[in-house]
Order: C-alpha cells, then structure tokens, then sequence
C-alpha cells in the first residue's frame, strides 16, 4: 500500500492525538476535526476490520454495517498488506482482555 512520505503529512495533528488522555477527549477532538459523514466512514471502516478480524463474510459485512464492496476490499487489503496499524491495536487489545 502507498506510504505517506514524512514531507505530506503533518506531525502536528498526531502529536496532538497523542496527547489526548481520555475517551472523551478522543471523542471531543474528532468532534471538532471531522466532519459527520468523516466520522461515520472511519467508524465504519473500523467496525469492518473488526468483522473481517472475526472471519466474516464479505456480504454479512455488507448487510450488518451496510459498508459497499469497495470499502470492505479496502479494509481487507490493509488488514493484509497494509502497515501493521490495525495488528497493533488487535494485539494490545488481546494483551488488554488476557490482563483483566
């Protein structure tokens, strides 16, 4: 998958994800920085990774989160070649469940 060079991205924005302690601070700030229709395409590219994570099918996908072919071949291909961001969230997630 195509990398965004350190030049086209903006350190700032992450550096201030980073900073961010709570979930309703998370929340809060991706209230102000996206717009609606943002929020729900990213929400549901998450909830897709989640499903596809799970072994889903391609069309219960498409019927449970109503997410097209298109987004759900997308999230597939990044959960198989994309940059480890969603293995490192799968994996701290695990570690998290396996500490209670």
């Amino acid at each position: 998958m195509a990398r965004i060079t350190k030049k086209e991205k903006s350190d700032g924005l992450y550096q201030a994800i980073l900073t961010l302690k709570t979930q309703e601070e998370v929340y809060n700030f991706f209230q102000d920085l996206c717009t609606v229709t943002e929020l729900r395409a990213m929400e549901q590219r998450f909830e897709v990774a989640l499903l596809l994570r799970q072994g889903m099918i391609y069309n219960d996908i498409l019927e449970r989160t109503g997410a097209s072919s298109a987004t759900i071949s997308r999230v597939n291909r990044s959960l198989a070649f994309g940059h480890g961001g969603y293995q490192v969230f799968f994996e701290r997630q695990k570690q998290a469940e396996e500490g209670e």
